[in-house]
């Protein structure tokens, strides 16, 4: 699933498609996407894994799931077309997605202040949601989009393993000073994520998700592949993080 700093390097590729009119559309989505025929990309956006398309008066919202993945001014060979949006300049075409329409204006859809890379981020909302779910474990807080949306389930393992933290802790056990390393962490992270991936280095950088070895302390890793409520895969380092309470 791809986390926000890739949808963030998406809306960047795709800038050159803004202020374009749609000419056609094509794909297997159920959505009336002809709806889009005709009408001027107002604006691309992004929040956490949520790449949206903006026109006047509704909102085109992708989500890639799983599996999803897109290709600008060129096709997959062999994919299975989910929408193709085709511009005076280039296309867009989507595979495996979710689509969604928005209706009217996109502001008031979305809590841009939980988006850890938004220059809307605000880290006080994050803390104030975090103390209101003292029991749920700090594994599945991170991925709680309404708190951290964009990070998924790479940026929590890291960010778990930089701060120095067991995955099971709940949040409560947390002292103020290393909760506010979870949340400047989420958000640092991220940006080091999105340049990593912008330079195709991104997987180099992984300190514990998907190795074996801990760099800090030499021992094995820890595994799990369903932890938390989320059921996410886990990569930790069982001597180095604390758990706490």
């Amino acid at each position: 699933m791809p986390e926000g700093p890739s949808i963030v390097i998406l809306r960047e590729q795709a800038a050159h498609l803004a202020g374009q009119v749609v000419r056609e559309v094509d794909g297997n989505s159920r959505l009336d996407i002809q709806r889009m025929v005709g009408f001027r990309v107002q604006e691309l956006r992004s929040w956490g894994k949520h790449f949206l398309v903006c026109f006047d008066g509704f909102t085109l919202r992708v989500h890639f799931l799983l599996w999803g993945s897109y290709r600008i001014d060129e096709r997959r060979e062999g994919g299975k077309l989910r929408l193709g949006l085709r511009f005076d300049n280039g296309e867009l075409n989507l595979y495996s997605t979710s689509l969604k329409y928005i209706e009217g204006d996109i502001d008031a859809a979305y809590d841009w202040s939980a988006d850890v890379m938004s220059d809307a981020w605000n880290p006080r909302a994050a803390r104030r949601k975090l103390q209101a779910t003292p029991d749920m474990i700090v594994a599945d807080a991170l991925l709680e989009q309404d708190v951290f949306a964009g990070v998924g389930n790479i940026i929590k393992n890291e960010v778990l393993f930089r701060i120095r933290v067991h995955p099971e802790t709940p949040v409560g056990a947390l002292s103020s000073r290393k909760l506010g390393e979870m949340i400047k962490q989420a958000r640092e992270y991220s940006f080091d994520f999105y340049r990593w991936k912008k330079d195709y280095v991104l997987k180099k950088h992984y300190q514990v998700h998907t190795r074996t070895e801990c760099p800090r302390c030499g021992r094995r890793l820890e595994f799990r592949p369903k932890l938390g409520t989320k059921q996410r895969r886990a990569f930790f380092c069982g001597h180095c993080q604390k758990r706490h309470g």
